[in-house]
């Protein structure tokens, strides 16, 4: 009988340590998940870690790359200058997938593609950004005055990139859009150079 005893509070000692250690780890568990360390749905913009900057940035350097690929599309019927022509092929070739890149950021981060009351033909204090008289002009002229003039336009908008990188380099949240920055920094003052040398050229 006694045996008998034993066998049933050992038995009930082994339930009751099979229990706790389950609540244990149950309770383990949503320790974890209440834990503000705990990383977000990775569809969110938090998760992606981007901010409000980021978001400028993107929304502001599509139309600004978009008016760069208009000022590069004008080079092949209004100018036979080699060199020119290479490097609007160029820029259009980098600057083209930078855009679909941005625009895939944004949609990500459930934000507009555009940014609010602008669009890429008028965007007063912009940087860089020709104004739709600027725009005209160069439509309009060829030859060796269309290459100083787009040369020098595309020198005062590559600048204007560069100080929206910069921007972006100082307050983004974004590892992707800041590496994007950092591109976008390297190439164009490469880019500037090239052009201040040709200009001298024309």
């Amino acid at each position: 009988m006694k045996k008998s005893l034993i066998g049933i509070a050992a038995a009930g000692a082994a339930v009751v340590a099979l229990v706790a250690g389950c609540g244990g780890k149950d309770t383990a568990a949503m320790d974890r998940s209440s834990s503000p360390t705990a990383s977000a749905p990775t569809g969110s913009g938090k998760a992606a870690g981007n901010n409000a900057d980021d978001v400028t940035f993107a929304q502001g350097m599509v139309p600004h790359h978009q008016q760069a690929l208009d000022m590069a599309k004008l080079v092949p019927s209004r100018s036979t200058n080699a060199k020119v022509l290479d490097l609007a092929k160029r820029i259009e070739g980098a600057q083209d997938p930078e855009i679909k890149k941005m625009n895939g950021w944004l949609e990500q981060w459930g934000e507009s593609t555009s940014m609010p009351g602008m669009d890429h033909g008028s965007m007063p204090g912009m940087s860089g950004m020709m104004s739709a008289e600027d725009m005209k002009m160069l439509d309009q002229s060829k030859g060796a005055a269309f290459d100083k003039m787009w040369l020098d336009m595309m020198i005062k908008h590559h600048e204007g990139a560069v100080a929206m990188a910069k921007t972006e380099l100082q307050k983004g949240g974004s590892a992707d859009a800041k590496k994007l920055a950092q591109d976008i920094i390297d190439a164009q003052q490469k880019e500037i150079t090239e052009m201040q040398g040709l200009l001298k050229a024309v």
